[in-house]
């Protein structure tokens, strides 16, 4: 017998792949808009780049698109969307970077909503428009008593004495506002960052000046610990752990360059000064 063959025609890819129905050019357009800027978001804010692909994806494909591929490089987040025989490719650019949990958690639970099919896209532009449109969670007074506080506890923690325990509070709060007004008038990061390491070292090295402290040396350490580049260098490791390679390299290297701005702003302190054996 001869072999029948089916001629009914075949369903859409994408359709065939999903079973979605595809989306218009214009729909699709404002989905990438949407994954893109909950990308920029993530990105420049402290998250890990599996992560920013894992939410971008989830974005995506839960407003509609059957699939999102996703490049993710130390500046630029490019993107490529499809629907059925549309697809769509766009590219953003991150202009700055920082830590703000906040914002990445709020973006993490945006996605998981998207996800479980409770908001639209109309929805999640509003809810991105209120994330990024967030002032800060904490008073800054707030932020520069406890970052003081914090590095007076690792000064005591470390095997310092109460004076310097005093001193290293208020050359940290002290630093801490430094750090607030130079970045709302939107220095370069690294110069930001040695002159904070430089205020913080003048004000601390005061308790050798005037030996009124037995550990002037861990008042003086303990003063810049506000500075140290933890999220960037645990994102680097594990970024480069899992295989993204190009931005754990940049991450890495922003973590050393901010290192070696603190190690800089310390070392000008104590020659102004003329601190020695820290």
């Amino acid at each position: 017998m001869e072999e029948m063959v089916n001629l009914a025609p075949e369903a859409p890819a994408g359709k065939r792949a999903t079973g979605k129905p595809p989306l218009d050019r214009e729909t699709l357009r404002d989905v990438i808009d949407l994954a893109l800027w909950a990308g920029q978001m993530l990105l420049q804010h402290g998250a890990e780049t599996q992560r920013v692909e894992e939410t971008v994806h989830h974005l995506g494909t839960g407003l509609g698109c059957d699939w999102m591929d996703i490049l993710v490089s130390p500046n630029v987040i490019l993107v490529t969307t499809t629907s059925g025989d549309e697809f769509r490719t766009k590219t953003r650019r991150v202009v700055r970077m920082g830590v703000d949990m906040t914002r990445v958690s709020a973006i993490n639970a945006l996605s998981r909503r998207v996800v479980n099919g409770e908001m639209n896209r109309f929805q999640v532009r509003a809810y991105l428009e209120r994330i990024d449109k967030n002032s800060p969670r904490y008073n800054r007074w707030l932020v520069v008593v406890m970052v003081g506080l914090a590095c007076a506890a690792f000064s005591r923690l470390s095997g310092g004495d109460i004076p310097a325990g005093v001193a290293t509070f208020f050359a940290a709060a002290v630093a801490m506002f430094v750090r607030q007004e130079l970045t709302r008038q939107h220095f370069n990061p690294l110069l930001v960052v040695t002159v904070t390491a430089f205020v913080a070292g003048l004000l601390a090295a005061t308790t050798e000046l005037f030996a009124y402290s037995a550990t002037p040396a861990v008042a003086i350490s303990s003063a810049v610990l506000l500075l140290v580049p933890g999220v960037p260098l645990i994102n680097a490791a594990e970024d480069l752990i899992k295989g993204h390679l190009l931005v754990g390299l940049a991450r890495g290297l922003t973590g050393l360059l901010v290192s070696l701005a603190i190690a800089l702003g310390l070392m000008l302190a104590l020659w102004l000064t003329g601190v020695r054996g820290l």
